[in-house]
């Protein structure tokens, strides 16, 4: 077997359709050798259809990141299908609409709440529940949206996001010593179904694709699948708490 990844073991999660981010990572992941076994939440069925599109057919894992018992389970029922984990891909995240589309100043708590709770919360949940699968060289690898910045219609989302880059740093001081990295891959705007679900979206689209030095295209997810597979794979051992950009530049820009 041969490939960036020959010989690893990833738990991907957030694949919800073909144009997920987390979608072309598994597909990239197997062409490049790594088995791959994913979660879904909900729209289960849906999950399992569209894992049959990879070029290898994944198992799908149920879980519910907010589920404390599905946690305590996942690592018995990765189980069934790899003997360890060498990565993990966090590409969850959830907002109520109160939380979206310029209600930043009347989100009441409960609502933000749920976002910080998907959102951030949850790549620390999700890490160690894998833990005891992982050993050395392990790497955990998350997706955000460059919270450095406040945003037009991201509101809560933008606040959760920082949480998770913040999160990601104390993951990376915290299993450092267990040899597991914690990294992050901030990608410009994308269609994808959660982009879509946020109301006026559609307003980072032109200017992105007009200001990014080396362009972007709205429709390709795989530049940050890439990155993400890179930081997945032993190329990076000496690299934590990082957050590589991949955003056509966008993010290095002033006016």
């Amino acid at each position: 077997m041969s490939g960036l990844l020959a010989g690893k073991r990833l738990l991907i999660t957030g694949i919800i359709t073909d144009a997920s981010i987390a979608f072309s990572v598994a597909k990239l992941a197997q062409e490049n050798g790594a088995s791959v076994v994913l979660t879904g939440f909900g729209r289960m069925s849906l999950v399992e259809r569209i894992a049959k599109r990879l070029p290898e057919p994944a198992p799908v894992i149920e879980l519910d990141v907010t589920n404390p018992e599905q946690l305590a389970g996942i690592a018995d029922k990765v189980r069934e299908h790899v003997d360890g984990l060498d990565g993990v891909v966090h590409s969850i995240g959830f907002a109520p609409q109160s939380c979206l589309g310029g209600g930043f100043l009347d989100a009441p708590w409960e609502d933000v709440a749920t976002a910080l709770q998907v959102s951030t919360y949850s790549y620390k949940s999700l890490a160690t529940a894998c833990l005891p699968l992982m050993g050395r060289g392990g790497s955990i690898v998350g997706l955000t949206f460059d919270a450095t910045k406040a945003w037009p219609v991201y509101d809560w989302m933008g606040v959760a996001k920082a949480g998770l880059e913040s999160a990601s740093r104390y993951l990376a001081l915290h299993l450092g010593e267990r040899g597991i990295r914690s990294n992050l891959v901030s990608a410009g705007p994308l269609r994808t179904m959660a982009a879509k679900s946020i109301p006026g979206f559609e307003q980072f689209e032109e200017a992105w694709a007009q200001r990014a030095p080396l362009g972007w295209d709205l429709a390709d997810q795989e530049p940050a699948a890439r990155a993400v597979c890179a930081l997945l794979s032993d190329w990076f051992p000496a690299t934590t708490g990082e957050i590589v950009h991949v955003d056509g530049g966008y993010h290095a820009l002033g006016a």
